[in-house]
């Protein structure tokens, strides 16, 4: 009979022989095994050290294995699967209906990067592009002060954030709302968070199957990832003061935001994959442009 460390082990191995991708929660076979095996065996998934001797029976073997079958047979993401996603401890439920959440904003929102650009009139949010609502939910948790708009185009997103957002007990601070790009949404806002579709056209191609299981209009942004953010800038003037402050993910496509931008002036915000994922905008370098 194999322990909990073991059975792990050999899941990892499989994985790895199907040549299953990952970065929807973990970077590599280990991880997604251990992520699938303690969900499946109901154990606690941060806490490996203490389980790792626990032999696993026969029924639990099987019931691990028809689970590792389905993530290599359907490749969707393993959150999909156990319909939970973590973003800096904090657990989100997901479904195909949105993207699984992995911003990197999340990281600036817990380590407190943005904080010097707010002050105490950052009073109202907005979370355009929220998917299943998960920066919106960390925005409330890090600033109690603040209002949050969680804003998207799909009606199907929405109703997975508004799972999440009364999960967390904030629906009192979370307005969800659906708008196409800024045309529902009124403002002005302080805050603007944005982690939207940027992935160009020859990048979205060759994405693996299990990123195109989620809904392309979360990720598509056409022929250079820009066309989102295009209209984002063009219209975001009308919907700050003059303080405001606009933090956004473009993923990989710096030299495509560079090239569409040239006279943006912006910030960029280091973060665990690097200081060219996630740029800052002020409401000022905006008007300058």
């Amino acid at each position: 009979m194999s322990n909990v460390l073991q059975t792990i082990e050999a899941a990892a191995a499989r994985l790895e022989q199907a040549g299953v991708a990952y970065g929807h929660g973990t970077l590599n076979a280990f991880d997604e095994a251990a992520w699938l095996v303690l969900w499946r065996l109901g154990l606690p998934l941060d806490a490996l050290d203490d389980v790792a001797e626990q032999l696993v029976d026969t029924a639990a073997q099987a019931q691990v294995a028809a689970l590792l079958d389905e993530r290599i047979a359907s490749r969707k993401p393993a959150a999909y699967l156990t319909r939970e996603a973590w973003l800096q401890g904090v657990p989100f439920y997901v479904d195909e209906r949105a993207i699984v959440p992995r911003s990197f904003i999340a990281e600036l929102l817990a380590d407190g990067s943005v904080d010097p650009w707010l002050g105490a009139h950052t009073r109202r949010v907005l979370d355009l592009c929220t998917g299943n609502g998960s920066l919106a939910v960390l925005a409330a948790m890090a600033w109690p002060e603040v209002q949050v708009d969680a804003a998207d185009i799909s009606t199907d997103a929405l109703a997975v954030a508004r799972i999440n957002v009364e999960r967390h007990g904030l629906a009192d601070r979370i307005r969800l709302l659906t708008s196409d790009g800024l045309a529902g949404v009124d403002g002005p806002y302080d805050l603007v968070l944005c982690n939207p579709p940027y992935v160009n056209r020859q990048s979205m191609q060759a994405l693996p199957a299990e990123y195109r299981a989620e809904p392309a209009l979360a990720l598509d942004g056409g022929a250079d990832g820009m066309d989102f953010v295009r209209g984002l800038l063009a219209g975001l003037s009308a919907k700050m003061p003059a303080h405001g402050v606009l933090v956004l993910e473009i993923g990989n496509e710096r030299a495509h935001f560079e090239a569409a931008f040239p006279q943006l002036e912006v910030v960029w915000l280091d973060t665990s994959a690097g200081a060219d994922q996630v740029l800052l905008v002020t409401a000022e370098a905006l008007a300058a442009c």
